[in-house]
């Protein structure tokens, strides 16, 4: 049993198949930093100085709170909409990426089908064989 596991595991799709999540996770690390450290802060200064991350609205909790940390250590229930437009802009960058990767996935796949494989060059006897029908045709 230990042996079939073992071939199971270190069959080449399981191999790809890893390799594939953990680059997909670490692309998930670059787009959520990519989103929250670059491309959230400008537009939160464009529209009057909104932090997205901290945007929210308390549906169920007494008093003020400053952060989504301070509501929910009071008990607040809260409604994070900056958090889900963070959520929607690094979905739509991922989606992106992967689209373009299929794409171009898909194209290099049809040009290999399409390019036919070179005919191989009939045998010597063949070509003499055809010349001679040729001309005898001629007469």
């Amino acid at each position: 049993m230990i042996a079939e596991f073992r071939k199971f595991a270190v069959k080449g799709n399981m191999v790809d198949m890893a390799a594939g999540i953990i680059i997909g996770a670490a692309f998930g690390a670059i787009v959520s930093s990519l989103v929250d450290d670059i491309i959230m802060p400008p537009i939160g200064l464009l529209l009057g100085g909104v932090d997205f991350s901290q945007l929210f609205v308390v549906l169920n909790g007494e008093g003020n709170f400053n952060t989504i940390a301070e509501a929910r250590a009071a008990g607040a229930v809260t409604w994070n909409i900056g958090l889900f437009i963070n959520a929607v802009i690094k979905f739509l960058i991922v989606a992106w990426a992967v689209f373009l990767l299929v794409r171009t996935m898909n194209r290099l796949f049809v040009k290999q089908q399409v390019e036919p494989a070179a005919a191989p060059e009939p045998p010597r006897e063949v070509v003499l064989l055809e010349e001679i029908r040729d001309l005898l045709a001629k007469r």
